[in-house]
């Protein structure tokens, strides 16, 4: 019985065109300095701020400025010590700064990758985040950057490209509403 069906559904498919499969997307691939080039324009144009760091000595005299602002900090547990801050350590819900590391960022769309291991709470309760990527983890595509940080890839990521937006109410946009208002990435450049 499960031949006759079969062989009737490959004889009703013998006359049918067959369809071309696309090829598979090859993109060219952009310089180091390319790509960072386009992932500091796509995250300003996403609202974010976008810093360039060369070397830990500069991004630890940049991050002693930057955070002098901020009456305490919350911490993603990846971040290296030597890019934590000297500012009083504070629960995610009542620090005005979240400082994560990246696993990666996102040329094309300007967007930073992060471990739901570094710390939810931290990523999304602070007013402000900021974001610390090694330059070399600057990927053109999300496909790619996946691809590349696949075997050491958490079971859950987040995606963040610019602060929190929202026009649900009234069609008026709003910051910070489900997340902070304000997103700074440092992408250093080491060695």
């Amino acid at each position: 019985m499960r031949e006759r069906i079969l062989g009737r559904i490959r004889r009703g498919l013998e006359h049918r065109p067959q369809i071309a499969l696309p090829e598979p997307l090859v993109l060219p691939v952009p310089s180091p300095e390319e790509a960072l080039a386009l992932f500091s324009e796509r995250l300003t144009g996403n609202g974010g701020e976008g810093v360039r760091l060369e070397g830990l000595e500069a991004a630890q005299e940049w991050l002693g400025h930057f955070a002098q602002t901020f009456a305490g900090v919350a911490v993603g547990r990846t971040v290296p010590e030597a890019l934590r801050p000297k500012l009083p350590l504070l629960p995610p819900e009542e620090a005005p700064l979240g400082i994560s590391w990246a696993l990666g960022a996102v040329a094309e769309t300007g967007t930073v990758i992060l471990s739901s291991q570094e710390g939810r709470r931290t990523q999304l309760l602070p007013p402000a985040h900021l974001v610390f990527v090694p330059q070399e983890k600057i990927y053109p595509t999300l496909l790619q950057a996946l691809q590349a940080l696949q075997p050491g890839l958490p079971s859950a990521i987040g995606l963040h490209s610019g602060p929190s937006k929202s026009a649900d109410i009234g069609q008026i946009m709003v910051k910070g509403v489900h997340g902070p208002g304000r997103l700074v990435v440092a992408v250093l450049q080491m060695g």
